[in-house]
């Protein structure tokens, strides 16, 4: 199964990618993302920036260890993924078992939406195909593979995981819009009309 197990190589190294560089792609960007790690309320104020710098770094070895060639090293990041993802996935319960309206900075400051259940389940099936994936890669010898194969699967990957990234956008779309206010006053009906 190998072009299953590169789909999910490429969409983790997707997410992990547009993640980490959301996060640090400018100085306000990362005073965000460290805000909401504040927010949280689940480390002391002094561990919020190391949380925040820590958790970063994490990306940034999850998607090179993830796309490496040698398939036990692609296996071992995306245990670390599968791990870090599980970690966000019950920070995040927390937050939401505590009714704290955190906003999730999980992809850098163009994220606004407060985290939630959905933020959790993402995690969570994110979780579980990086574990699959993992077990793959490690625990079997790699089969051959076509390099179209490789090709269509990455392709699938890479279209998922952009999705996944930008999950909060999208789900935007889907939200019932607020009463429609006009700028212009209202007109009064014509007598006789």
């Amino acid at each position: 199964m190998p072009y299953a197990e590169s789909a999910v190589r490429v969409l983790i190294a997707t997410v992990f990618l547009a993640a980490a560089v959301g996060k640090v792609r400018s100085r306000r960007s990362f005073a965000a993302f460290t805000a909401s790690v504040g927010q949280l309320n689940v480390l002391p104020g002094a561990a919020t920036r190391a949380a925040a710098v820590a958790v970063v770094a994490a990306e940034w070895l999850v998607c090179s260890l993830v796309l490496s060639p040698w398939t036990r090293l692609a296996g071992i990041g995306l245990a670390l993924a599968a791990a870090l993802l599980a970690v966000f996935a019950i920070a995040i319960a927390r937050v939401v078992a505590r009714g704290t309206r955190a906003v999730c900075r999980c992809f850098g400051s163009g994220s606004s939406g407060p985290l939630g259940v959905r933020h959790i389940v993402r995690n969570v099936l994110l979780a579980g195909l990086a574990a699959g994936a993992a077990g793959l890669s490690l625990l079997r010898e790699t089969a051959p593979a076509g390099p179209w194969g490789l090709a269509v699967s990455a392709l699938a990957g890479l279209l998922v995981g952009g999705c996944v990234a930008a999950f909060d956008s999208i789900a935007e779309l889907f939200r019932p819009a607020g009463p429609a206010h006009s700028s212009r006053p209202a007109r009064s009906p014509r007598p006789g009309r």
